[in-house]
């Protein structure tokens, strides 16, 4: 049986088209995926995220636990609400999962895992906590009596929204830079998103995640799914786990080296895995020229070797195909390579993994 978020009679409600989504029943579109996508890009839409998992993790050793648990250095969060973007490594530094770090208070912090790894990624985290003999107690905020829902509301007047519904917010949120969160009365707002527009994601008892949906629904926000979100988050080239990195896959080669502390003497799980092996590939965009659209596993052919798209999918925004591509060390931006779309070795140029962000295209 599909395990539903608290959000699921919502969708029903609005005629959203639900799909099986890692065992999970949820909105793919609630009719025309282009135009909810769009509707991010120029005004403002929201998405049911509450079947992400957050995690509390609280006790004296916290900063000592994170920060031999992910590659990012958790030393950069010292400002209360402050985010971190990390990827949790396996021994051989393939990546567990990516997830985000909020900074709370010195014995609490909270973390937002991927839906489907969150199971093998908390029983990772009370392995290590036992392993490590640390003071430090994780709790699960998804699928138990203090579950909470999440609701990401996005686009150019997605903030404008949120204060129209929730005018209590509005103090303690105008004034958040990008990856901060406020916590005000029952709502963790942060500004997390993952589409490449402003606005909010908000955590809150999932008791009270209906009415703040239909609420927000009320005041013009588009309901989004699945599909807008996938080409949204591409558009803005960020990774989606399971695609473009998995347990198999360094941090170096999934284009997140930004994310890896190497050079401080912090030692974190990994680390000797990938000074060992360095980067074999690098993460790159492509725009196809020729007629045709990109997808995941498609062939890449290089001067310098064959690479393989992670993500493909037709830009609403650009009106092209773009991808995501592992592709062979020195392959230059600019470069034209082919790709093999059914048997046609179709034309594509390859460009900065980002296309369209804050409501335009960058390419």
């Amino acid at each position: 049986m599909l395990k539903k978020t608290v959000l699921n009679s919502a969708h029903r409600a609005l005629g959203a088209r639900m799909v099986d989504f890692g065992g999970w029943d949820m909105p793919v579109n609630y009719g025309s995926q282009i135009e909810e996508h769009h509707a991010v890009r120029n005004n403002c839409g929201m998405f049911d995220v509450s079947h992400m998992c957050p995690v509390d993790v609280v006790g004296a050793d916290c900063r000592k636990f994170l920060s031999r648990l992910v590659a990012n250095d958790v030393a950069k969060l010292q400002v209360s609400g402050k985010a971190l973007y990390a990827a949790m490594l396996n021994g051989a530094g393939g990546v567990i999962d990516d997830l985000i770090i909020y900074f709370l208070t010195e014995t609490r912090f909270r973390i937002v895992v991927n839906a489907g790894t969150a199971e093998k990624d908390l029983a990772w985290m009370q392995a290590k906590v036992t392993e490590w003999q640390l003071d430090v107690c994780i709790t699960q905020r998804r699928d138990d009596a203090n579950a909470l829902g999440i609701i990401a509301v996005q686009g150019p007047n997605a903030r404008q929204k949120v204060w129209q519904v929730l005018p209590q917010t509005k103090a303690a949120t105008e004034g958040l830079k990008a990856f901060f969160a406020a916590e005000v009365d029952q709502y963790f707002i942060a500004s997390t998103g993952y589409t490449g527009e402003d606005g909010y994601e908000i955590m809150l008892p999932a008791t009270e995640a209906e009415a703040l949906w239909n609420a927000l629904n009320a005041a013009g926000v588009a309901p989004c799914g699945l599909g807008a979100r996938d080409t949204l988050r591409l558009e803005a080239g960020m990774n989606l786990y399971g695609q473009d990195m998995d347990e198999t896959v360094s941090p170096l080669d999934a284009g997140l080296a930004w994310t890896v502390a190497m050079k401080d003497e912090r030692d974190f799980v990994g680390k000797s895995a990938l000074t060992a092996t360095g980067q074999q590939k690098q993460f790159l965009g492509l725009i196809l020229l020729d007629k045709g659209v990109l997808r995941g596993h498609q062939q890449v052919i290089t001067k310098q070797g064959n690479g393989e798209i992670t993500s493909g999918s037709f830009s609403p925004t650009l009106q092209q195909s773009i991808a995501l591509a592992r592709l062979p060390l020195g392959v230059q931006i600019g470069d034209e390579v082919e790709v093999d779309i059914r048997g046609k070795a179709l034309k594509a140029k390859v460009v900065k993994p980002v296309f369209a962000r804050n409501s335009k295209a960058v390419i």
